[in-house]
């Protein structure tokens, strides 16, 4: 299998946290509602992974909640700053399409649409696969996807303007469709104090899975799964269980 090499932001955490903190991103209530889903569903859980942990926001609330909580990412600087930031909390640097940490947990969240940027569907299946290998018996998984085919906009602008200390960042995105994917170019312009002005580009590409497809790799890893929508915007959440 190919190694995947992260989009450009990935490898600029500190940029990244400024940008999310500044979207008003709710990492504290998306965990507690993650939380809330595991427990109802496995109210023995002790332990978690968070993968595609980023630089680690989640992770933070999670820790909270249980006795164990580790992390996964691709990104390096991302990996980097989520350990820098909580200490005693194992962050490791792997792809999701196929990794091996050596233990198990009672529940995996794989947040933020990351999992769309798995190249296709063998890779899908193959993350899948990597979840249920980590999974205690009775352990569950969340998912949140990115948009199904049928919901997918093409041409969508999104912009953001945030400033935080001496920094101000202007984040603009458009997507087009490109066959089975959503292919986002992003225009970052940054400006610092006593630094001047920088700009760069950075280019995304998020499959469009189906759902059946989605639903297929749960099975095929030996999960049950669910699709559900949550009470905030986006494609919704698949959750999935492991049997005892």
């Amino acid at each position: 299998m190919a190694t995947r090499t992260p989009p450009g932001i990935y490898h600029r955490a500190e940029l990244y946290d400024v940008i999310y903190r500044g979207r008003g991103k709710d990492y504290q209530g998306d965990a507690r509602d993650l939380v809330k889903l595991v427990k109802e569903r496995n109210d023995t859980a002790t332990s978690l992974l968070d993968v595609a942990c980023g630089t680690g926001k989640h992770l933070r609330y999670f820790a909270e909640e249980f006795d164990r909580v580790a992390g996964v990412d691709l990104a390096e600087d991302m990996v980097r700053i989520a350990g820098d930031s909580l200490p005693g909390i194992p962050v490791y640097q792997a792809d999701m399409s196929d990794f091996d940490l050596g233990s198990r947990f009672d529940a995996i969240t794989c947040m933020f649409s990351s999992i769309g940027y798995l190249p296709g569907v063998s890779e899908l299946d193959s993350a899948l696969r990597s979840f249920s290998r980590h999974l205690n018996p009775g352990g569950i998984v969340v998912i949140e996807p990115w948009w199904f085919p049928e919901r997918a906009i093409s041409g969508h602008v999104v912009s953001d303007l945030v400033t935080e200390g001496d920094c101000t960042v202007s984040r603009i995105s458009h997507a087009v469709l490109a066959g089975n994917a959503h292919r986002m170019d992003v225009h970052y312009v940054v400006a610092r104090t006593g630094q001047g002005i920088e700009h760069f580009t950075d280019t995304h590409v998020l499959a469009l899975f189906t759902r059946e497809q989605y639903e297929n790799a749960f099975v095929m890893a030996g999960l049950s799964v669910e699709y559900m929508t949550w009470d905030k915007p986006g494609p919704g959440l698949f959750v999935g269980s492991k049997a005892r």
